[in-house]
Formats: C-alpha cells, sequence, structure tokens
C-alpha cells in the first residue's frame, strides 16, 4: 500500500463527508416527516420487540448517500471504461438488492421468493464480470481456476451476506456498527496503488454509517429495515470480490469472513437450531446472542457494547489475516473455533458442554410437534380468510390450543377486553404448571398454562412460542381483512371465582425478552372461564 498524498487524504473526506451529510440530513427528514404524520413503518412481526412504531426507512437514507458518493466518483475520479462498468454493476445490483428488501420493509414477501430474487441480483452482478474465479492458496500463492465452481461460489457468497446482515438485524446498533466495521476494513483492503472505487465507495459507507449511527445506537429513532439491511450485507459482499484482486479469492476474502466470526457463528448456531427442531430457517426468533445477553439482565446497550468489542477483535483478527495474506490460516481458525464454542455457550443452544447430543436429541424429538402446530396455524390463517365471526373464531383457536396440551389460555386484548379458556379438571399448584405470557407489539397478551406432566420445558417453551404466533397471524390477517382490528363481540370479562389457593399469587416485576420490564402476575386469582374450575397454587 503506498503512501496517500494531499490529493489522496482530500478525497477520502470528501467522501467520509458526503456519506455522513447525506445520511444524517436525509434521517433528519424522514424522521420529520414521520413525525407529521408519515407512515412509520410498513408493518410489525411477531418477533419485533418495540412496542411503539419505529421508522424502518433508514436504509433509504444509506442508499442515497451510496448514490451520491458513487456519482462523485464517476464524474470527479477519471475512471477508465472498465472501472466505470465495475461501478455501474456495483451501484445497479446493490440499489436491485434494496428494492427487493424496501418492498419486504412495504409488503412481507414469501422466503421463497425473496430468495429466488437475491439470487436473481447475484447472478445479474456475476454476468456484470464481479466474479470469484480463482482461489488463491495463502501458502503457495497458487492459483487454482474455479471453472463451473465460478458462478455457484459468487452467487452463494453475495447471497450469504446479504442474509446474515439481515438476520443479525435484531437490536438497536448491532448490524449497523458491524457494518461500520466491515466498511473500514474493506476501505483498507483496497486501497492499493491508487484509491480505488472500492475503497472510496467504502470510505462513504462509513460516513454514511456513522450519520445512521446517530439514530440507531440506543435507544433507536430509526431502523434500517430490510432493505437497509439487504444492500449492506450486498454491497460488502460485492466489494469484497472487486477488492480481491480481480476475483481471486486470497486474504481480501478472507479478512472479512474472520470480521464476521460474531454474525457467522450467531447465524449457524440459529440455522442448526431452527432446522432439527422442524422450523423455517428463515423465521426469527429471540434465542440470538443478542437476546439471550438481555434475557440474562444485561441492558440492551450494554449488549451492543460487549457485542462491539467482540467484533473489534476479530476485526483486529481479520487485518492480521489480511497483513500477512492469510498464511496464519490455522491459527487464526483455532480462534474462531474458539469463539464458537462462547457463542454456542451464551446461545443457548446448549447449557451443558457434555450434552450436546442430548439436547440435538431432544430438538429433534420436537420436528414432530413443530409440524403439527404449524399445520394447525396454517388451517386457522386459512379459517379466517373464510371471513369467520370472531366469536367462532375464538373458539377454533382454543381447539387449537387444547390440540396442542395446553390447559388454560388467556387473551387481552389491546383494548382491555379479556377472555379465559380453561379446561375443567385443571387442579394443581403452581409448581405442577408451566407458565408463560407473550406480550406483543400491538399491545396484546397472551397467557398460557400446561400441566408439567403432559408438556415438557422444551415443548413448553416451543409450542407456546408458535400458538402465541399463530394468534399474531390471526389478528394480523383480520386487520387486512375487516380493516378493523379483531375485537370479542360481547361481554368478555370472564366470570370470576374464589379459586383454592395453598400460595398467594404475587404482583412481580418481570424483564421481557425486548428488555422492557412490564407488571405480569402468575395466575391471578379469578380468572377462569368456568366458574366451577378451580385451580390450585
Amino acid at each position: 500500500m503506498k503512501t496517500l498524498d494531499y490529493l489522496n487524504w482530500l478525497q477520502i473526506l470528501f467522501c467520509l463527508a458526503l456519506g455522513f451529510f447525506t445520511s444524517w440530513g436525509l434521517i433528519k427528514v424522514i424522521l420529520n416527516w414521520v413525525k407529521s404524520g408519515g407512515p412509520a413503518t410498513g408493518g410489525r412481526e411477531f418477533h419485533h420487540a418495540h412496542k411503539t412504531p419505529i421508522p424502518r426507512f433508514g436504509g433509504v437514507a444509506l442508499v442515497a448517500a451510496f448514490a451520491l458518493v458513487a456519482l462523485a466518483i464517476y464524474f470527479f475520479g477519471s475512471l477508465s471504461v472498465a472501472s466505470a462498468k465495475t461501478l455501474a454493476v456495483i451501484v445497479f445490483s446493490s440499489l436491485a438488492m434494496f428494492s427487493l428488501g424496501f418492498w419486504d420493509d412495504l409488503r412481507p414477501l414469501g422466503a421463497r421468493f425473496k430468495l429466488a430474487a437475491q439470487i436473481a441480483v447475484a447472478a445479474g452482478a456475476y454476468a456484470g464480470n464481479i466474479r470469484i474465479e480463482f482461489f488463491k492458496s495463502p501458502w503457495t500463492d497458487s492459483n487454482f481456476d474455479l471453472g463451473a465452481l465460478s458462478f455457484f461460489g459468487t452467487v452463494l457468497w453475495l447471497v450469504s451476506l446479504t442474509n446474515l446482515i439481515n438476520l443479525i438485524d435484531g437490536i438497536d446498533g448491532l448490524a449497523g456498527g458491524i457494518c461500520l466495521m466491515l466498511m473500514f476494513l474493506l476501505a483498507n483492503v483496497g486501497m492499493g496503488d491508487d484509491l480505488g472505487i472500492s475503497t472510496l465507495l467504502s470510505i462513504g459507507l462509513v460516513g454514511a454509517l456513522l450519520g445512521f449511527l446517530r439514530f440507531n445506537y440506543p435507544p433507536a429513532k430509526i431502523y434500517m429495515g430490510d432493505g437497509g439491511a439487504y444492500f449492506l450485507g450486498f454491497l460488502i459482499g460485492i466489494l469484497s470480490i472487486v477488492s480481491s484482486n480481480k476475483g481471486t479469492i486470497a486474504a481480501a476474502l478472507i479478512a472479512p469472513a474472520f470480521a464476521l466470526a460474531l454474525p457467522i457463528v450467531d447465524v449457524s448456531l440459529a440455522v442448526l437450531r431452527r432446522g432439527v427442531r422442524g422450523l423455517p430457517i428463515f423465521r426469527a426468533d429471540r434465542k440470538h446472542i443478542h437476546h439471550q445477553l438481555i434475557t440474562l439482565g444485561i441492558s440492551r446497550e450494554r449488549t451492543v457494547l460487549n457485542l462491539y468489542t467482540v467484533s473489534l477483535l476479530c476485526l483486529f483478527l481479520a487485518f492480521s489475516v489480511f497483513y500477512v495474506q492469510g498464511r496464519m490460516l490455522p491459527l487464526y481458525s483455532g480462534f474462531l473455533f474458539f469463539v464458537l464454542l462462547v457463542a454456542g455457550h451464551f446461545s443457548g443452544f446448549t447449557k451443558d458442554w457434555f450434552a450436546v447430543s442430548s439436547q440435538l436429541g431432544k430438538s429433534l424429538a420436537l420436528r414432530k410437534e413443530t409440524q403439527y402446530a404449524l399445520t394447525l396455524s396454517r388451517w386457522l390463517v386459512l379459517e379466517v380468510e373464510r371471513r369467520i365471526p370472531a366469536d367462532e373464531l375464538w373458539q377454533e383457536y382454543k381447539f387449537v390450543v387444547k390440540k396442542l396440551g395446553f390447559s388454560r389460555v388467556k387473551l387481552i386484548l389491546p383494548d382491555g377486553s379479556i377472555n379465559t379458556w380453561q379446561m375443567h379438571e385443571l387442579d394443581k399448584r403452581a409448581d405442577d404448571l408451566h407458565y408463560v405470557a407473550h406480550e406483543m407489539s400491538d399491545g396484546t397478551v397472551i397467557e398460557f398454562v400446561a400441566d408439567k406432566a403432559i408438556l415438557s420445558e422444551s415443548q413448553f417453551d416451543l409450542l407456546g412460542d408458535l400458538a402465541a404466533e399463530t394468534w399474531y397471524k390471526i389478528a394480523s390477517r383480520w386487520l387486512v381483512i375487516n380493516r378493523a382490528p379483531f375485537y370479542f363481540p360481547s361481554t368478555t370479562t370472564e366470570p370470576e371465582s374464589r379459586l383454592r389457593t395453598s400460595k398467594v399469587p404475587r404482583e412481580e416485576e418481570a424483564t421481557w425478552p425486548d428488555g422492557n420490564s412490564t407488571k405480569r402476575s402468575n395466575l391471578r386469582n379469578g380468572e377462569t372461564a368456568d366458574p366451577e374450575a378451580s385451580v390450585s397454587f
């Protein structure tokens, strides 16, 4: 890498400032627009933690900053014909990936459609001659032609990074901070005899991400949305290819992989966790490393700082890999294996290092239960399409809850109305029952109780999550079809009765996975659908 002269530094500062002020200024405009009545979001999903609408249009500001930096490079960069063509492919393919994610923000798309579209965009980049064509050995400097595997390797790399950034975007500031580190790394990786387009684009995105994090750091005022996550992940992938010496896989591709060690481990565990349980691979959950840290009682801000620290260590490792051209790869791989063990511990995938096989066996045993619950969920959502009355829909949901093995369900709607169903024969102490309450983003609270003799703890946790998600899907579809929230058509507060109690329920402060503290009590007295039913605590 050559020593930078005055003109180089002027270009760097210009791209950095242009990215920062464009992103920062446009986010201010978006926030003022939303505050004055503009739409805050294209819709929330079941596992979204925020309770108040937060704009998901941060990706728009990032893309605008990227586009302006690209235009500045094109008009003032004295590019060759080949470099101008490469810049055009980077810009148009990145914008296409952003458009796909932004469309998903406005109107949720199916996972299969999104994957097919991502592959199409990545294939377009390959057709534009942005390819991984060779594998370069870090020990012998020998090049191995990938041949027909070049297409599959390129598409896999781009699609994987696109989804990787999207999957880790689950807590304020995390994805943006990690992408900032990656762009800083790519700015250095792409710096050769001159400041190439990959270096200047990376520097522009460093500025844009700094402006974005000003509003995305906990507590977030804006999110990047799927559009922003798709755009950043794809751009990281495509810039790493452009920086890798005309398509040769060397340290320029290995270094970003090391810098992304933490999210790679986290997402790998998520895919494994969902796969063995029979859940959809792209289904969101609250089992990621950052969720586990919050569950332990660590604040959101402290959680992000802890993960930043780990990511900075991985970034330092990535710089080391780049500067030694990957020649100490076994040593660095050993470090990554250590990161994998630590991440596996904090992810909660297994609490006992020596019981991995038994935990895996338990997860596999849940596959049939998962498929059964998903089938019932799909059936019930289709029932909403038949425009059945609200009371009939509630009856059918109670049927599903009973079939899944629950003994009690209580639904509290945002308007305060309550409806409860309970098995007549439920007469158990609190210690013999599982209990969980799911608080959704629209204010709905749904509580489940099950007999420990019927459902194990792992079954209860999984089926309770699926049953709550089923109700969320029902209510969301009801809102679309009827243009009004779900409501109980008649008096819904259940008749109260004196329950036999051996333990007085107490109101307690509960910290939920989203980090908020809400008042919840363990099966309050008098909440039963049948005056003759009784529960002992």
